[in-house]
């Protein structure tokens, strides 16, 4: 597997979450297409989308419902690549939105690994690879970032790390799609700041390639020490992606109890 392959595939992923075509997203000029659901899509994601926006930096690919699309359009018209993805920018599309009871509610970036860096780095504690099986008792708060009991039919590799037979830190990867295992990793308070992080999410990425899929890794855009972590790990950013959602789910994401 090569750099080239990799993005490649992630193209090919993001198509299919987007309902368009993988060429799309090296364009100069911004695409927007009808979201649509897909049985190829990432298994987590809620299709149709009201509109996701995804870049991977040559330009914009906006997938949205019909009624939405001239409010989306006119908001790509008005802003750039660099920009369309923060403030004050997103308060254009929100306005825009505002008809439609609807806002920008996740904003993430995600990474793939360079495999001109990627390579095990070192640990000073045991580490294991686990497989499903090694995951039923782990379904708990401190593991949350990298196992996912709402979805733990998709959890499909790990890679611990134990200090005397005490688990203090574990990367998980889930198979959110059939090419692609995303990441997440967990490390005791107490343990941080040895690098526990990064070796095993280093390790559990050759894991993943050794398996024929590709990894990858997702951070929101204020969450410095994970992107640091990916960064360590051998993960480079790949594609921005902003997603909008109704304000009802907004509200309920949020905690917020409308008046009846």
């Amino acid at each position: 597997m090569t750099n080239k392959e990799i993005l490649d595939i992630a193209f090919k992923q993001s198509a299919a979450d987007l309902n368009c075509s993988a060429t799309d997203f090296t364009k100069s000029k911004n695409v927007i297409v009808h979201s649509e659901k897909n049985e190829n899509a990432r298994i987590y994601l809620e299709l149709p989308f009201i509109c996701d926006l995804v870049s991977y930096g040559s330009n914009i690919v906006a997938s949205a419902v019909p009624e939405v699309e001239d409010a989306v359009m006119e908001y790509l018209k008005k802003t750039d690549t660099a920009h369309a993805f923060e403030t004050p920018s997103i308060y254009l599309l929100n306005e825009a939105l505002k008809d439609h009871n609807a806002a920008v509610c996740f904003m993430a970036e995600y990474w793939l690994p360079d495999l001109s860096i990627l390579k095990p780095l070192p640990i000073n504690y045991e580490t294991k690879v686990l497989h499903p099986e090694d995951f039923k008792d782990l379904y708990l708060p401190e593991w949350s970032n990298a196992l996912c009991e709402k979805r733990s039919f998709a959890d499909v590799l790990g890679v611990g790390a134990y200090d005397n037979g005490k688990l203090i830190g574990l990367a998980g990867c889930s198979a959110d799609c059939r090419d692609m295992w995303q990441i997440g990793i967990d490390v005791l308070p107490e343990y941080r700041r040895q690098g526990i992080a990064s070796a095993l999410t280093s390790r559990l990425a050759l894991e993943i390639i050794d398996h024929g899929k590709v990894p990858f890794y997702c951070c929101a855009w204020c969450n410095i020490r994970s992107a640091k972590n990916a960064i360590k790990s051998g993960f480079r950013p790949a594609w921005n992606e902003m997603t909008v959602k109704s304000n009802e789910y907004i509200d309920k994401t949020n905690g917020i109890t409308l008046a009846q």
